[in-house]
Order: structure tokens, then C-alpha cells, then sequence
């Protein structure tokens, strides 16, 4: 995305939270229902399209994606909340137990900290935006890393959760980045910079059988997330403060509009699930969906193989410091 497009998404993304609680809900599973009730407008010689929760801008290097950073908290039902700070918009979800999930994201949108609080006022910051400056176009939020140097097998790098034991996919989802990251990045950096999270192992959890255009995890595909849901919440357990991101991604059939609102919203279905079924603390999840851009298997027809979501362990490169469990 260029600069003009870089502009224009600070302009779709304040609308995200509004233009979705305004249409109310309703519940679609597939991307052509989504389709449907697109609005799309140009400015600056660049594309901008609303659908629900999501923004999605095009110009002539790219496209690119922006979800509500609080509809996965919403769409869990219970006790939320969102008030106006000055420039921030301040949301309160309230987990069984007397926890806080307190989500901060500044006027446009963009996600700026993501804090637990306990019931005793004891608070951890699980994502910190904050600690460097807003970036001013797109470009600026990816970051270019040499290859990491990768010492172990391919199988337990890239991890195929439909093949691998148990143990193999819980040490991918708790092991440290392969080589040591120059430094820590904001959660934006990660999501938009391939070369960053090429540093840590990942899961993809090709158990799960997409229809083609759907997001829908069926009911009879649940139970195979069972280990997975087991290796996320046996690492929480041991430190409280783990980030796993979840991507999503589709094959190449579609266009890439309807590729990158359908793989984002894979990710959150994946991301949902693992908190209702599961009972994975929410906060300990972030998603982000890549349309095509990742194949696992390289074919432009239909595949299931790409039509998969990916998980790994971000913690260390949020934050290098936050990697011990808060003391009791």
C-alpha cells in the first residue's frame, strides 16, 4: 500500500465499530453474503471498501486489511463495554473469575494496548503499540529481516498439525523465536512483515476442512482442534502472558478483496472457537488474515490444502521482557 493509501485507511478504519454495530448481526458464513453489503467509495485515486467490521483499501501496490479490534470480545456476549477517552476508545470485557480484558485502540481504529487486569488491581500489558511512534504510511509498519537461521528439521519449523504428535505441536507453540530478533516490534509490524515472523515456529492447523467461499467451522470439525486448544492452554498455564497469532488464508480461486476479508475471517472463527469451546482467555489470541498470499500448495485452482489457518507464538517479538508468568 502507498502513502495515499496508507491515508485513506485511517479514514475507512474509524468507521469499522460504528458501521458494524449499525447493521446489526446477523449471521453469515460465507464471503458472498459479506459481498453483498460492501460499500465502496475512492478517494485520492485509491479504493476504499466497508463491509462489516473490516476495511479494506486498494491502490496500486496492494490491499489491505483492517478488522474491528474488539468484535471478537463483543461476539462472545457477557459484560462489554466501550467508553470514549479523549482520542481513544477505551473497551472493558469482563471474563468469569474477576478479570479485565481492557482493549485501547486510538480514534481510527488501530489497536494501541491490550491489558488483563485482576481482581486484585494487578495489571500486564499483553500488547503494547505504544512504545514507538505511529507510523506514517504502511510502508513504515514492515520491517525487513536477513533469513533467520533455522537449525532444526522442516516438520518441527512448519509444523502440520493433521501429521504431528502432540508433543511436537505444543513445542512449536511455546519454543523461542529460531534465532533472536533484533528487537521487539508492535503487534502492526508483526502482522504486515513476513521476514519478522519467519523467526518463530508455526502450526498450521490443516485439520479443519473450509468450504470453499466459508468461514464456518462445521460442528462435526470442532473436536479437531482438541489438540491444539490442549497445547494453548497448557502454555498459558505455565505463563499467563503468551500472544499466539492466528492467520488465515484461503486458496487463489476469488478475488482478492473476497480472499482477504474470507481468511481474516477464518482466523477469528478459529480464534472464537478456541475461547467458547475451549476456554482459551481471548486476550491470549490475536488474528490476521493473508488471502492467497501464503499457498501451501502452489496451484491457482481450488485447494483445501490453502484453505487453512496458521498459528505461532509472537510473545517474544511484542515484547522480549514479557515472557515470565506475573508474580502472585
Amino acid at each position: 500500500i502507498g502513502p495515499a493509501g496508507a491515508a485513506a485507511i485511517g479514514v475507512g478504519a474509524g468507521l469499522i465499530g460504528g458501521f458494524m454495530l449499525n447493521q446489526g448481526a446477523r449471521a453469515e458464513q460465507r464471503v458472498d453474503q459479506v459481498r453483498e453489503r460492501r460499500r465502496e467509495f475512492s478517494q485520492d485515486g485509491v479504493t476504499v471498501i466497508h463491509e462489516p467490521g473490516r476495511t479494506i483499501v486498494r491502490d496500486g501496490e496492494g490491499v489491505f486489511i483492517r478488522h474491528d479490534e474488539t468484535a471478537r470480545f463483543r461476539e462472545l456476549g457477557g459484560d462489554f463495554r466501550t467508553e470514549r477517552r479523549g482520542n481513544e476508545l477505551v473497551s472493558f470485557y469482563d471474563r468469569p473469575g474477576g478479570v479485565r480484558v481492557i482493549t485501547i485502540t486510538d480514534e481510527n481504529g488501530q489497536l494501541l494496548r491490550r491489558i488483563r487486569r485482576y481482581p486484585d488491581g494487578r495489571e500486564v500489558v499483553l500488547i503494547d503499540n505504544s512504545f514507538r511512534p505511529r507510523a506514517r504510511t504502511f510502508e513504515e509498519q514492515i520491517v525487513v529481516l536477513p533469513p533467520p537461521e533455522v537449525a532444526i528439521p522442516r516438520e518441527r519449523y512448519i509444523v502440520d498439525a493433521e501429521d504431528a504428535p502432540p508433543e511436537m505441536i505444543y513445542e512449536a507453540l511455546t519454543a523461542p523465536p529460531v534465532q533472536r530478533p533484533p528487537r521487539r516490534y508492535t503487534l502492526d509490524e508483526v502482522r504486515y512483515s513476513p521476514t519478522v515472523r519467519a523467526y518463530t515456529r508455526s502450526v498450521d492447523v490443516n485439520t479443519i476442512n473450509f468450504d470453499a467461499g466459508s468461514w464456518e467451522v462445521k460442528p462435526d470439525q470442532v473436536g479437531r482442534l482438541d489438540t491444539i486448544a490442549a497445547a494453548l492452554g497448557r502454555a498459558i498455564t505455565a505463563n499467563p502472558n503468551e500472544v499466539f497469532l492466528i492467520e488465515g488464508h484461503t486458496d487463489a480461486t476469488g478475488t482478492d478483496v473476497d480472499n482477504l476479508s474470507l481468511s481474516d475471517r477464518r482466523a477469528q472463527s478459529v480464534a472464537a472457537i478456541l475461547t467458547q469451546n475451549y476456554n482459551i482467555p481471548p486476550e491470549n489470541l490475536t488474528t490476521q488474515g493473508y488471502g492467497e498470499q501464503y499457498l501451501k500448495v502452489q496451484t491457482q485452482g481450488p485447494s483445501r490444502e490453502n484453505r487453512r489457518v496458521t498459528l505461532r507464538r509472537v510473545t517474544e517479538l511484542l515484547n522480549q521482557q514479557n515472557t515470565q508468568a506475573p508474580q502472585q
